[in-house]
Parts: structure tokens; sequence; C-alpha cells
């Protein structure tokens, strides 16, 4: 009798971890299915009016991580194409730690004018970054630089703020595998907050007045 028991009570919670890992699991589908048409490389991708840069951690020292580096040469080099017109820097800017300075100074490095680089302090996050290139910024489309494991939550969340573009992945050289299984396990729920926020409940965003970077009309 208790082994029958302890039998039914198994299969109640095998499924009730089924359930709760597709719950999980179905918004980083839903998010990649969105994606996949819009992720393009540097070559393919349409031009638009700005790239929107997104932040990723800065060394002790204030200079950007790898990752960082990656974004940023990315997007300078979809200014060189002609791709863009701006780069729109977006990032964490507490006390000492600034991203949004070093991704400029990186960027400048590496030959781009300082009048083509707009940083953007309010960009806490994915959602925040989407946010303020359309509501603050006045955008409209623009090219999301990330790496591909980030896209496909980017490209969605900027959408649902109603901020067109497609994405080119970042993606310049092999990571450590330990750090690219952290990212895409932190994507897991990251991307379910994501969509909670676009449909259910948005968050409380750093705002401002408006500055459009550019008139109606190049957009």
């Amino acid at each position: 009798m208790i082994a029958s028991l302890l039998k039914i009570l198994a299969k109640i919670l095998l499924a009730l971890l089924g359930t709760g890992a597709l719950a999980l699991l179905l918004p980083r589908l839903i998010t990649g299915l969105y994606a996949l048409p819009r992720l393009k490389s540097a070559e393919t991708v349409a031009s638009r009016p700005a790239a929107i840069v997104f932040g990723a951690g800065l060394w002790r020292d204030g200079s950007p991580t790898p990752v960082l580096e990656d974004r940023v040469q990315t997007a300078v080099d979809l200014y060189f194409a002609g791709k863009v017109e701006k780069l729109i820097m977006s990032g964490t800017t507490i006390g000492y730690y600034n991203e949004t300075r070093a991704m400029r100074n990186y960027a400048i490095s590496l030959g781009v004018p300082n009048e083509a680089i707009i940083q953007d302090y309010g960009g806490l996050r994915t959602y925040d970054s989407c946010y303020r290139a359309r509501h603050i910024y006045q955008l409209t489309s623009a090219i999301l630089v990330t790496q591909k494991f980030h896209l496909p939550r980017a490209l969605y969340v900027c959408h649902a703020i109603g901020l067109e573009g497609e994405g080119v992945a970042a993606d310049r050289r092999t990571y450590r595998q330990r750090s690219t299984l952290w990212w895409n396990l932190r994507e897991i729920p990251a991307t379910l907050v994501a969509l909670w926020e676009v449909h259910v409940q948005p968050p409380v965003l750093i705002l401002g007045e408006p500055q459009p970077i550019f008139p109606a009309e190049v957009q």
C-alpha cells in the first residue's frame, strides 16, 4: 500500500517538475522563434539609423570585458560599413562604475567620432535599453548588437515596446564554456521575467525628457 502511494506521489512530482520546466523553457522558445528571421550578419543586415549596444560588464580597472569589447567592435564595424549613423551605448552608471563611458572610449579608440556616439546612462537592463531607445531617443528601428544568447530576448522586448529591428551577433571569439553555459542558463528566467514585464507589469524605469537623435523623416 505504501509502495503504491509513493509511486503515485513520484509520478505527481515528476509531472509538476515537467510542467515547471515547460513554463521556464516556453518563453525562451517563443523569443527564439520570433528572433530567428531577424538574426542577420553584419553584411546582410539592413541599414538602420542607429545600433543599440547593450552593456556587458567591466573589469575592476574600468575597462570593457571581452564580451563588451566584442559588442562595441561589432557596432563599430557596422558604423564604418555605413549600416548605421549613430551608436547608442546603453549600460549602467553607478558611481565609478561607468559602462557607457568605457564603451564610448573603446569605440573612439577604434576610430568612431565622438559625435556619432550616444551614451545612454539609463540602460540598466535590456527592457530599459529598448524602452529608452524608443521613447527617450525616439527611434522606431535599430540594429541590436549583443551576443547570440541574448539577442532573442532583446529583439522580442524591443519589438513589444514598439522598436523594430534586426540583430547582429557579436560573438567574435570563443568564450569559456563555463561562461557560455551560465549565460544561457541565466537567459531562461530572464526571458520569463521579460515576457511578464512586456505583457503584464512593466517595471519602474529611469526616464526623462525626450531627446530625439534624428528627425522623424530619417527613420
